[in-house]
């Protein structure tokens, strides 16, 4: 046993055993994630029963059964039920009961005792709506402007028929609003700030306030076009409505233009529930949110996410290798480079939220507005770069992940052989020559290293994207087609944020659970994503450098 340990085979077990429980724990933590976000979409069975209110009266439920709890007896009379039982526990269900905008929430707790019997009716529908939530029901007919042109079982056939044109009509609403408008407003600003630009040069001429005035009129006829095509499109969305018998027996008539997708879960089979699943999945993907960030898509957020990071990448590279380069091979050895290292590496273990403040103090308010000063004075008071963005975002977390490109640069610089140097050296080389095509290529490895250490870390931050331009919704994306086409003076959505957002601020805590884990699962993807990018183009840095580094 003593020669066991002297040997060091405990050790090699206990790091191994770490390394294997380190690889369970992510895994499991990933595979919650999963369960929980993933099944999201999956068209659950919407179930009918009666509940006994407390003054005996019953009521009809209908909606999903989402949570199933052991609860105290002692408790739920404390509640103000009466449950005629001699148990001490009994059960309660969380049912998802939708209709918002008539019961005042979408989740509510039901003791099981005062429940009756589940039902599942293959005609019970849920209805996706794009305010108050989801609604359930009976489908009891289809109207086109207010008359009734289908009812009983031929209302469904025709509901599907009718929400498909109605959503076309409002995607093409959309698209009219978000591109056409949008470009034409965009014209109109650019036009406003060009003509106060010339005004307080004092170079505006009759001729060029004719000229404008000209293209304003032109740009306002054009607005005239677009805003009566919405208004035809919006008359025509308007023409469809369906009647759905709801709890209690009431009935509601619902417009189509309010309507985002309408199914029969429990008279579905697997391949169309597959299918839904798939469709829905899609949407979150691409389209934008909605319902506080509770419904909808995370689209804005992912592409704010990819793109802040690609910037910090841009920006943080550069200047993280001209640094290294420096400490390591031009800088002489004494107390300043030592000092500088040391700071170097505690700026590594400074929280994040204080290169938030920051980045807010110095890009923001001081360089940010001396550039509005400079450059954009035909837009004040209203700031362009002297507010947060997605710029001054990236360069904040440029300088976050500065200290990690430093260090792993410094560190691959280090173990590029000396011989390597000076037979460079040798040969007639200049050092910059050297260090550009013999070191700078053996270190580039480590290079990137640096860089998807730098991507790990950046991707996930929140703390100092909340004062330095992530927003909860961004009214448009910071690339759009409009020139400069880049605006990186926007703000933008994140998916770290919006998972904080989702997670702790949404006013429905149980509707935005399975969106929070969904979101998280995503942005662990796109993290990987662009590590296993950078790995590979290391790895190939790497092929290509064997032969070098072997010299």
């Amino acid at each position: 046993m003593r020669k066991w340990f002297k040997d060091g085979n405990p050790w090699i077990w206990m790091t191994g055993g770490a390394v294997a429980l380190s690889l369970v724990m992510v895994y499991a933590v990933v595979w919650m994630t999963a369960a929980q976000g993933l099944v999201h979409w999956w068209p659950k069975p919407v179930a009918e029963t009666t509940f006994t209110e407390r003054d005996g009266k019953n009521i009809r439920l209908i909606g999903e059964v989402r949570k199933r709890e052991e609860v105290s007896v002692i408790r739920l009379r404390e509640s103000g039920y009466t449950l005629d039982t001699q148990d001490k526990f009994t059960h309660r269900y969380l049912i998802k009961q939708g209709n918002r905008d008539i019961t005042g929430i979408d989740f509510k707790w039901y003791p099981g005792p005062l429940l009756g019997e589940f039902t599942y009716p293959q005609n019970l529908i849920a209805v996706e709506r794009r305010e108050w939530g989801h609604l359930y029901g009976h489908l009891k007919a289809v109207k086109e402007n207010g008359t009734v042109v289908a009812e009983g079982e031929a209302a469904w056939p025709a509901l599907q028929e009718r929400l498909a044109r109605s959503n076309a009509l409002f995607k093409e609403i959309l698209r009219i609003e978000k591109k056409d408008i949008g470009k034409v407003n965009y014209a109109m600003e650019r036009l406003r700030l060009k003509e106060r630009k010339l005004a307080l040069q004092n170079k505006l001429s009759a001729a060029d306030s004719t000229e404008f005035a000209q293209q304003r009129e032109q740009l306002a006829g054009e607005f005239s076009v677009l805003q009566e095509r919405i208004e035809k499109l919006r008359g025509e969305i308007a023409r469809d409505s369906l009647v759905a018998e709801v709890m209690e027996g009431q009935q509601v008539d619902v417009p189509l233009a309010k309507i985002a997708d309408a199914i029969m879960p429990n008279d579905m089979s697997v391949l169309q529930k597959t299918s839904h699943y798939l469709t829905k999945f899609v949407e979150f993907i691409f389209d934008d949110p909605r319902e506080a960030n509770t419904e909808g898509g995370i689209f804005p957020a992912i592409f704010g996410t990819v793109l802040m990071v690609l910037l910090m990448a841009v920006m943080v590279t550069p200047l993280g290798i001209m640094a290294a380069i420096y400490m390591r091979e031009y800088a002489k050895p004494g107390p300043l480079i030592r000092i500088i290292r040391i700071s170097v590496n505690n700026l590594a273990g400074v929280p994040s939220i204080v290169y938030g403040v920051f980045g807010l103090g110095f890009f923001v308010y001081f360089l940010g507005h001396n550039i509005d000063q400079l450059f954009y004075a035909e837009s004040l008071p209203a700031p362009v770069f002297g507010s947060p963005g997605i710029l001054w975002a990236s360069l904040t977390l440029a300088i976050l992940t500065l200290p990690v490109v430093i260090v792993a640069t410094e560190e691959g610089l280090s173990r590029v052989p000396s011989t390597i140097r000076e037979g460079s050296l040798a040969l007639g080389a200049t050092k910059a020559e050297t260090l550009w095509r013999t070191v700078l290529p053996i270190a580039s490895p480590a290079m990137m290293t640096g860089l998807i250490l730098a991507v790990a870390r950046a991707a996930g931050e929140v703390a100092p994207l909340m004062l330095v331009g992530v927003v909860k919704l961004a009214p448009s994306l910071p690339l759009d087609g409009n020139f400069p086409f880049l605006h990186l003076e926007r703000k933008f959505m994140h998916l770290g944020f919006h998972i904080y957002d989702v997670g702790f601020q949404s006013p429905n805590v149980e509707a935005a659970r399975p969106l929070v884990y969904a979101t998280a699962l995503l942005l662990v993807i796109i993290i990987v994503v662009l590590n296993l990018f950078a790995i590979r183009l290391r790895n190939r840095m790497r092929e290509r450098m064997k032969g070098l580094e072997g010299v």
